[in-house]
């Protein structure tokens, strides 16, 4: 829509004052006037419990295959650490009927590719590629669903673990600010708590993990019972049904029970303020508070609350801390939502030769302003804006289709819930964000990780030049 309208604008008005005014009002209205469109979709559970989700979309001869398993690492126990994300490894590294290595070839030979992600709640993997490659997909699939634990052994095991191992060093041991999560998350949250572990486990636990117990934690929760498969695309719903019945169907339902984590409550009594010495060159700082769960009353109001204080470069802080005092790098905040508790993170990194304590006094007042005073309409349009144009702009994709129905499935009961997600954000005003920016922050103990340089703690905040947030 704005090249049509910015076209006569400069030709009428002969200067691009003109048409930047009328951008940045484009930019700052409501696009309210389409309604948000539905993900038609079919849902049905095969008798061995797979839910099944379908969605027809013919634009272009793609389809896209989700496997949704609802097990994360939250679903570990204290000790045994890190399994679900050794098996979105495991998971590739060939079945009964499937060689190793050719899950892979196979795929890519027949034009399409794959990959996996885990998460605190759930491990997904996923296929893209032509339609004719669809029963490829689900026989992939189904084959290692129902056929890998006869192929597993500690040979594979130990591969995938020293993979897995590597990827750890790589993300967090040897990176900068890498032992951020392991160091805020145990303190966080309490002891026992589902999200009180990073989600690649610890060394000394994928050290220890033993064959049988690999193989338990797989009978428990790769079961179909236990899963979901999505197909989103070009193909014949017919077709894809048989496929599904023919491949899955066989699989038989799991017979270990499954007894989803229960989250203790968690109270945080004071700031808690850690320093962590790390071979890096500025220092970074991590507010961490306890957050709120997907979905629930106030997550969509502390999504814009985090974007409007510190997400993209027309946030407030990136404003104030980057452009104008220059005291930063970067700076970011995010609601981060799971299934069973949240928290919310802002992230700065200081600029060379600037003080944590001066960054925080400059945190502190904009923290305070927006809890004092609110957030103005135009930064709350900014946000909803952003918001529809993403979630409608997952809809050109057959992938992102998928795990949307997945994730809608998993997190509200209902896969097609995106017209609903985004009323959430559209009905919000700017009193009921800064209600739930007041209601999360304002006097609300955090944990406050600084990383410094090596040797050099005395950078570090204290509780004493800890600012407030009132």
């Amino acid at each position: 829509m704005v090249p049509t309208i910015l076209g006569p604008a400069v030709r009428r008005a002969g200067r691009t004052g003109g048409a930047l005014a009328l951008l940045a009002a484009a930019m700052t209205t409501p696009l309210r006037g389409q309604k948000a469109p539905g993900i038609p979709h079919e849902k049905y559970t095969l008798p061995n419990g797979l839910e099944v989700i379908l969605h027809v979309d013919r634009s272009v001869p793609i389809v896209a295959v989700e496997g949704f398993y609802k097990v994360g690492s939250g679903d570990e126990k204290p000790g045994r650490t890190g399994f679900a994300h050794l098996f979105e490894h495991v998971m590739f590294m060939g079945s009964q009927n499937v060689p190793v290595g050719k899950f892979d070839q196979w795929l890519e030979a027949a034009g399409a590719s794959n990959n996996g992600s885990t998460n605190f709640d759930r491990t997904n993997y996923y296929e893209t590629g032509p339609s004719n490659a669809l029963p490829l997909m689900l026989w992939l699939d189904a084959d290692r669903m129902g056929w890998l634990l006869p192929t597993m052994d500690k040979t594979k095991l130990d591969l995938q673990r020293d993979v897995v191992k590597n990827e750890r060093r790589q993300g967090v041991d040897n990176a900068p600010y890498g032992k951020s999560d392991e160091t805020i998350l145990p303190v966080l949250f309490p002891a026992g708590h589902p999200y009180s572990w990073d989600v690649i486990g610890s060394m000394d636990d994928l050290s220890a993990a033993a064959l049988d117990d690999v193989k338990d934690f797989f009978r428990q929760y790769y079961a179909p019972n236990n899963a979901t498969i999505t197909i989103a695309g070009d193909f014949d719903p017919d077709s894809a049904k048989a496929w599904v019945t023919r491949y899955f169907g066989p699989i038989p339902r799991g017979t270990m029970a499954i007894t989803r984590p229960v989250a203790p409550a968690v109270t945080l009594t004071r700031d808690t303020v850690l320093v962590l010495e790390d071979r890096v060159q500025l220092p970074r700082i991590y507010y961490t508070w306890h957050g709120v769960k997907a979905f629930s009353a106030s997550d969509a109001a502390l999504d814009a609350f985090a974007d409007i204080v510190a997400t993209g470069k027309s946030s407030r802080l990136y404003r104030t801390l980057v452009y104008e005092k220059q005291l930063a790098q970067d700076v970011r905040m995010s609601n981060q939502s799971q299934k069973l508790d949240g928290m919310i993170q802002l992230i700065v990194t200081a600029k060379p030769g600037v003080r944590p304590a001066e960054v925080d006094a400059e945190i502190t007042r904009v923290l305070n302003d927006v809890l004092t005073n609110g957030v103005t309409a135009r930064e709350l349009t900014r946000v909803q804006n952003g918001m529809r144009a993403s979630m409608l702009d997952g809809l050109a994709n057959v992938a992102s289709k998928a795990f949307r129905l997945s994730y809608y499935n998993y997190f509200t009961g209902t896969p097609d819930f995106l017209a609903q997600d985004l009323a959430r954000y559209e009905s919000l005003t700017p009193a009921a964000v800064q209600r739930a920016g007041r209601a999360q922050f304002a006097g609300t103990p955090r944990v406050v990780l600084t990383i410094v340089p090596e040797g050099k703690t005395s950078l570090a905040l204290t509780a004493a030049t800890l600012g407030g947030i009132k």
